[in-house]
């Protein structure tokens, strides 16, 4: 009988593996929306954290040109959503501006592009039974990094969070806790810097990273007359295959 025992599957392997059962879906279209709105209010309530005097969980911000909503579906079921916006000097609608505008307003007058994740619910039973939703929910983030060549990726987090994004996104906390009326709890304002630890991020987590093609699909707006891609497959196992290009130090960020 042979003592050969197969090498444990790594966590990379295993998030790969799992990205094969995964879909990125750009919201769209107002029943899409509906949907987004049922599932960001079955997770803020569970986690207690419903906006105080909200009537709806959808507002004017995920209509902005520089917003991108995207519900994540893991064998075609919805699981989890997230809004990026793509913020610069010129265009500082974000949601880490309703509550550190004196932050953002520092970095963009210093000429700094950014991504501010925001309206991150996953449903409670499958991020119960699947722990690494955030790692799958939070990645479009990198990815828009990658796109737009943006300087810093933000996150604004609970403060007993901010391990987790130190650790795995190598973030830098900016502001340690700030009260929020909306909310009625403290958040930490934390950034990576993608210039400096983007090569770090992708060997260490290669499931973040991205070719071209899906960071045009994920958020390249159609030419006049045309329709967005909808449905987003991710290329992070043909990058780390070699098949394709990833995401390219001092070229993509």
């Amino acid at each position: 009988m042979s003592d050969f025992k197969p090498a444990a599957e790594s966590f990379p392997d295993k998030m790969m593996a799992l990205l094969d059962n995964i879909e990125y879906r750009r919201i769209e279209s107002s029943e899409d929306f509906g949907d987004i709105e049922r599932l960001r209010f079955k997770a803020y309530k569970a986690a207690g954290v419903l906006p105080v005097g909200s009537h709806t969980l959808i507002d004017d911000v995920d209509f902005d040109p520089n917003a991108y909503v995207f519900g994540v579906y893991y064998f075609e079921e919805l699981v989890s959503t997230i809004r990026l916006h793509y913020v610069t000097p010129d265009h500082r609608v974000s949601q880490s501006a309703g509550v550190f505008p004196d932050i953002m307003d520092d970095l963009l007058d210093a000429g700094l592009t950014l991504i501010d994740p925001a309206r991150f619910a996953a449903d409670p039973q499958v991020a119960a039974e699947l722990p690494v939703i955030p790692y799958i929910t939070l990645r479009p983030s990198i990815v828009a990094a990658a796109y737009f060549r943006a300087d810093r990726v933000l996150q604004h987090v609970r403060p007993p969070h901010a391990a987790f994004y130190k650790r795995v996104f190598y973030a830098d906390t900016l502001v340690e806790r700030r009260m929020t009326e909306i909310y009625g709890l403290e958040l930490t304002l934390m950034s990576t810097n993608t210039h400096t630890v983007g090569n770090k991020l992708l060997r260490r987590y290669p499931f973040f990273d991205s070719a071209s093609h899906e960071r045009r699909l994920m958020f390249g707006r159609p030419e006049q007359g045309g329709s967005p891609s909808l449905t987003v497959l991710p290329s992070a196992r043909l990058v780390a295959s070699g098949a394709i290009l990833g995401a390219q130090a001092g070229i993509d960020y």
